[in-house]
């Protein structure tokens, strides 16, 4: 499965850094994306090491079947500032970071202006990050995600990671990411074994904007790429939608009674975009 870019990506795979084992088998189980966890799956007393075991996998250069990244420490802590100086050296390149606790346009500068253009993704975790979402989301030409961080961002606003107490939190990532022309990943889902439950949540945040989720299991990832990828009739209908503005021939554009804007048009074009990386799944 191919995609263009970091922004389109529908399914990213979290995997511990500090279990360098699993970093190739992670990848053969065919996801679109592995970022290796340099933060809250590691210890702090271990981190030294992770980081280690991580920029030697990467600066190893092997060929890979999907986009790899590494989720950064916050770029506000040590711990951070180490994985920076670690990775921004030039001899291990990820394909994209992972910026965990984004609070400001600042932060996602340094680390853009750091790694020399590595695509981000930030990470909107706090009620001060929700509050400069878009900010963030224009702060430089590399960031090409947002990404929802419920757990910290619950305990921040003292509620609960349910669905209602978090919609407006969510729907304001996704409109400071749409804003920007990003892509928008929503929470993992935290039941490993509740496939219905993951279902559910994954049709909920693609209504709401989400381009796509990130995970914490493999066994997620099908299940997520089932809901963000466009169906067969999606698929068809975007298709007949740009074969309708083709014909017109720079004239008004109606589809099904309805008068097809630009806006329209762009999101037809992601769909068959997707569609053709759905193929190549399939």
């Amino acid at each position: 499965m191919t995609f263009a870019s970091v922004s389109d990506l529908p399914a990213v795979l979290f995997v511990p850094g500090n279990k360098p084992d699993l970093f190739d088998k992670a990848l053969a189980g065919g996801p679109p994306a592995i970022v290796i966890d340099l933060e809250d799956a590691v210890a702090p007393d271990a981190k030294n090491q992770a980081r280690t075991h991580v920029h030697a996998w990467f600066a190893a250069k092997k060929p890979r079947s999907a986009f790899a990244g590494v989720r950064l420490n916050s770029a506000m802590n040590r711990f951070g500032i180490a994985d920076l100086h670690r990775f921004c050296d030039g001899s291990a390149r990820p394909d994209f970071y992972v910026l965990p606790k984004v609070e400001s346009a600042t932060e996602v500068l340094q680390v853009h202006r750091l790694s020399q253009g590595v695509p981000l993704i930030c990470i909107i975790e706090s009620a001060l990050g929700l509050r400069h979402a878009f900010d963030i989301a224009q702060a430089a030409p590399s960031v090409a995600a947002l990404g929802f961080g419920a757990a910290d961002l619950s305990a921040d606003l003292r509620a609960t990671m349910d669905w209602e107490p978090m919609l407006v939190a969510r729907s304001l990532v996704v409109q400071a990411a749409a804003a920007a022309g990003v892509g928008a990943l929503d929470v993992p889902y935290l039941n490993l074994r509740d496939e219905s439950g993951l279902e559910a949540e994954c049709r909920r945040a693609k209504a709401l904007g989400f381009t796509g989720k990130f995970s914490i299991h493999p066994r997620h990832v099908a299940g997520i790429l089932d809901a963000f990828l466009p169906s067969e009739q999606e698929a068809a209908r975007a298709a007949a939608i740009l074969k309708a503005a083709d014909d017109a021939q720079g004239h008004v554009v109606a589809f099904e009674g309805r008068m097809i804007d630009e806006a329209i048009l762009r999101s037809a074009r992601r769909i068959v975009t997707l569609a053709k990386a759905r193929e190549g799944h399939a």
